[in-house]
This record gives C-alpha cells, structure tokens and sequence, in this order.
C-alpha cells in the first residue's frame, strides 16, 4: 500500500476529533508507510501514531504521527491508496 505524504492545516474540531484540511503539493511517495517509520526508529526519533484521534478531509485512509523536536510537535500526515 503505498503511502503520499501530504501538507495540512488545522480546521478546528469536529465530533471531538481534529479535522485536517490538505493543502499545498503531496510530498514524497513511499511503498509503505512502515518504511517511513522503522527510519525515524533506526534513528531514536519517539513517534507517536494519532491516526484516531484526527480527521483528514476528503481522504478514505490515512496515517498521522506525531514527534518532538525541541518544544515544537511536529505531525507527519500520509495518503494510504
């Protein structure tokens, strides 16, 4: 299952869960999103999945991680087709 990573903007809150609006050009293709994540856990990078707890706009399925850097939270966003 091949996995787009996309650029999002916050819509506000929806049913309790974050909605996800995409916006701008879609990022890098990978074959798998599992490729994406045993690279940030080969580099001791904590990634959290948030996929549950967040709703993105006009997309079937979807993967959302969540990591720190610094004081900033940083969310990865991914298409799964």
């Amino acid at each position: 299952m091949p996995a787009t990573e996309l650029t999002v903007t916050s819509a506000g809150t929806v049913a309790g869960m974050e909605l996800l609006v995409p916006t701008g050009k879609e990022g890098h293709t990978m074959p798998h999103v599992q490729d994406w994540l045993t690279a940030k856990l080969k580099a001791r990078v904590a990634v959290k999945d948030i996929s549950k707890q967040v709703l993105v706009k006009g997309i079937k399925q979807w993967a959302v991680f969540e990591e720190k850097s610094g004081a900033r939270t940083i969310r990865t966003v991914f298409k799964i087709t």
